[in-house]
């Protein structure tokens, strides 16, 4: 007998396998089992889930075209006392998936939204990439159009956090062309393609070593991928003409060490650095 009990008038946020379905949570199994309404971004696709764990609910679409329409419905069973869950094809919801106009709608109305953690791809990728997972940003799917694809990237150049994104392996020759002509071939990119599944498939290189590798495996061009930027590393000894225009500035009205302090402070660079050459300002 399951122990999770359902509460009324709660929408829950459940999260699902990205691949292999033993990843499903037991508590995900017992509220998907007990609510009164499962909303779906494909019905289809989550019939599939639903039959592999012999779980017979109502469905109900929920995705980006009807999102908008379906959240005053979803919000008036909840008042009504029902129950609903929420999934994404994949994963868990809100994460580059529908569901975000829904739970604020709810959540302005004071009704109830629960999460049922489990599977995110994002995250799975990032924590065996091997890069640094203090500070990341998720960047969501990179446009598919390389004009957009260059903009977005250079836009993110001069971040430092490693940046994680969902990108098509179809054309991830084509995305990892870009990052070496906007970021440099010597960035470090972790390729995770169709995590959990059969295939499963870490990389990790440069992106000109990534590129090579790419075009000489046409299997590593299907399924699902994520990808995994390394943060740009600023360094120490390089002093933009930007950082001295304002170092000069400061240096006018306040004594070296603070000048100095500010600038670091704003810049996000060592102020032991910028000292010598605020003292020659003087």
């Amino acid at each position: 007998m399951s122990s999770t009990q359902v509460n009324a008038s709660t929408l829950y946020i459940v999260a699902t396998p990205i691949g292999n379905l033993g990843d499903i949570s037991q508590r995900a199994i017992d509220i998907l089992t007990q609510v009164d309404v499962i909303a779906c971004e494909d019905t289809r696709h989550t019939g599939k889930l639903l039959s592999a764990f012999s779980i017979k609910n109502k469905t109900l679409s929920l995705h980006d075209h009807n999102e908008r329409q379906r959240q005053d419905q979803i919000a008036d069973l909840l008042k009504q006392g029902k129950s609903v869950a929420l999934v994404s094809d994949a994963g868990t919801p809100l994460i580059s998936d529908p569901g975000f106009h829904l739970v604020r709608h709810c959540r302005q109305q004071g009704l109830s939204v629960s999460p049922i953690p489990g599977a995110c791809a994002a995250i799975s990728a990032l924590s065996c990439a091997g890069l640094p997972t203090d500070r990341f940003s998720f960047e969501g799917f990179l446009p598919s159009k390389s004009g957009a694809r260059k903009t977005t990237l250079a836009a993110l150049a001069n971040e430092t956090r490693t940046m994680v994104f969902y990108d098509a392996p179809r054309r991830a020759v084509d995305t990892i062309t870009d990052i070496i002509e906007v970021l440099g071939g010597e960035r470090y990119v972790v390729i995770a393609r169709e995590l959990t599944k059969t295939f499963e498939t870490i990389h990790s290189d440069s992106a000109e070593n990534l590129h090579q590798w790419l075009s000489e495996d046409p299997n590593q061009l299907k399924g699902e991928m994520v990808l995994i930027i390394e943060g740009h590393k600023i360094d120490p000894n390089a002093i933009s003409p930007e950082i001295i225009e304002t170092l000069k500035l400061l240096v006018a009205e306040l004594p070296p060490k603070k000048a100095c302090a500010v600038t670091a402070k704003i810049y996000g660079v060592k102020k032991n650095t910028l000292y010598d050459i605020a003292l020659s300002m003087k």
